[in-house]
């Protein structure tokens, strides 16, 4: 059985090295990005062989520039938009690989995407462009590292990502979140945020109004899990005493918590820290121009009595960063519609896409996490508890 075994992973090789030659061909190029896309997980060092290979990665680029016309106007038919998903499927590899994830980097590579993140259309093809691309970031955000991190702070990643946060399906915010929650997750991605008034209160707001939409529970999840990590800033942990939603206090959100203990304990957990005094002067609220909000709500009021026996809160450094403000000053644009499942067979994330075609399925992004499954089998992006899970004591209802 091993025999055999290690006869098909050559075999499997071979043909991925002739799909990677067929890219070299304009008319070839379609086929062999789906191929190459359906393939990729059964070969793991496909990402490897890809950025090694002579000039591949140059034509996935050239693939990527060729989109851009139909971005603006918005004019992306569905099949260029599948083609266009199979070329970031291939991309995601590359950034998730161990490998090939800091190079990816360095060659600023994510800046060739930003575009596609840009878009406002709601029509389902540039969903689909939107989720498979934010797949691409949350796969380099997936392993805990700094210096991705950094690369990431110096973009236009986080701003872009508030913007599908609020605006994009239940999909694409969930995905959203968890990228910027595992931003946050870093020391240095939570002193970037927390840094400046304008970024602190641009993040909570968008947080905020989630909170409002009733967000799904899995949702919910990634939201609480960024307000629990912006409580180990003393300033924002002050700020959030009076500007977390009075939902995440009053029990609004018992009955959709109810099964799932892990979003449970960070809610306790999140109730028990604000219940601690914290230390250092609350950030000054910034106008709403400052914070990047081009539709402001009231913030919301503060609610509950003080825990009687509040758990530990884990401190954080608050020292400077040096880095330049980042601005969120982007415009909202009107609700996407729902997410329905796209034409044609085949999943829209996560595995590979078994026959699909070039111009009937989404390879959409890989998972990311355990926790969040995507339409289509397979999960999305359950974040990884990056602190504290132990339940707090008993949180008292109003």
């Amino acid at each position: 059985m091993a025999g055999s075994c290690d006869a098909v992973v050559p075999d499997i090789k071979k043909k991925l090295e002739e799909q990677l030659v067929l890219l070299y061909d304009p008319e070839l190029r379609g086929d062999a990005l789906v191929e190459l896309s359906k393939k990729r997980e059964m070969f793991p060092d496909l990402a490897p062989l890809m950025w090694h290979s002579f000039a591949t990665i140059i034509v996935l680029l050239q693939e990527i520039v060729s989109f851009y016309p139909a971005l603006s106007p918005p004019t992306l038919s569905a099949s260029v938009s599948n083609r266009a998903c199979n070329v970031l499927a291939l991309l995601q590899s590359v950034a998730s690989h161990p490998e090939t994830r800091i190079p990816f980097l360095k060659a600023q590579i994510t800046e060739y995407l930003y575009p596609f993140l840009k878009t406002t259309s709601n029509a389902r093809s540039f969903e689909y462009l939107r989720l498979t691309t934010l797949g691409v970031f949350g796969a380099l955000v997936k392993v805990d590292d700094t210096e991705v991190v950094n690369t990431l702070l110096n973009g236009d990643t986080i701003p872009l990502c508030l913007r599908i946060m609020e605006t994009g399906t239940e999909l694409s915010k969930t995905v959203a979140t968890f990228i910027v929650q595992k931003i946050i997750m870093d020391e240095a991605g939570l002193q970037y945020i927390c840094a400046t008034p304008e970024r602190f209160f641009g993040i909570a707001t968008v947080l905020a109004r989630m909170v409002a939409d009733q967000p799904s529970t899995r949702l919910l999840k990634h939201i609480v899990r960024c307000y629990l990590r912006l409580t180990d800033d003393p300033r924002a942990h002050i700020a959030l005493q009076t500007h977390l939603p009075e939902a995440l206090r009053d029990g609004t959100f018992d009955n959709g918590l109810r099964d799932d203990d892990v979003a449970r304990r960070y809610l306790q957990q999140l109730l028990d820290n604000l219940a601690r005094p914290g230390g250092g002067a609350p950030p000054a609220v910034p106008g709403p121009a400052a914070a990047g909000v081009t539709h402001p709500v009231p913030a919301p009021a503060a609610g509950g009595a003080p825990h009687p026996d509040p758990g530990p809160v884990a401190g954080a450094s608050t020292e400077g960063s040096s880095q330049a403000e980042l601005s969120h000053g982007h415009p909202s644009p009107a609700p996407l519609a729902g997410a329905a499942p796209h034409p044609g067979p085949g999943p829209v994330a996560g595995g590979s896409p078994g026959g699909s075609s070039a111009s009937s399925a989404h390879p959409g992004p890989a998972p990311t996490e355990v926790d969040a499954p995507h339409p289509a089998p397979g999960p999305v992006a359950g974040g990884r508890p990056g602190g504290s899970s132990q339940a707090g004591p008993r949180r008292r209802r109003r």
